[in-house]
């Protein structure tokens, strides 16, 4: 089963995963629903503290997701790139530059290859779970976050 992932009208913010809506505050800037789970910030309202019930917790120095709800989040050595949100493993391009799957979510770019278009989840009928929608907004929200990060630099 194909989901879209849809943007705004210029392109810029994910709008929708599939059936579920994402909302943003009144600027525009952060998203403050995904389909039915709230989204709340940290007092200066830079990180993403939960979404619905799953609290998220960062690393002291680096700042790196550390827990997702009950989940643990895993990083590669130089803790350049997440290497797992719970039991979803993600897998990148051979560049290391993309995030190509998240656990068996398959995800597919637009033709310049620069923003994710569709997620494939492998069977007929089958719905995205809630498991895997939270992982995979997660995944996409962070990417966003490191690419704007490294467009200010």
């Amino acid at each position: 089963m194909d989901l879209e992932l849809t943007y705004d009208m210029l392109g810029a913010r994910l709008r929708g995963i599939g059936d579920a809506v994402i909302t943003y505050d009144q600027w525009g800037s952060r998203p403050r629903t995904l389909g039915s789970w709230t989204l709340e910030y940290d007092r200066l309202g830079t990180r993403l503290r939960s979404v619905g019930a799953a609290e998220i917790t960062y690393s002291r120095w680096a700042g790196l997701p550390r827990t997702v709800g009950q989940w643990s989040c895993t990083h590669t050595k130089l803790a350049s790139s997440l290497r797992s949100i719970g039991p979803h493993e993600l897998r990148y391009d051979q560049l290391g530059g993309r995030v190509r799957a998240i656990g068996p979510l398959e995800i597919f770019y637009d033709r310049l290859g620069t923003r994710p278009r569709r997620v494939r989840l492998p069977g007929e009928g089958k719905a995205l779970s809630d498991d895997l929608l939270l992982a995979l907004f997660l995944v996409l929200h962070w990417e966003e976050e490191k690419a704007a990060a490294a467009q200010q630099q």
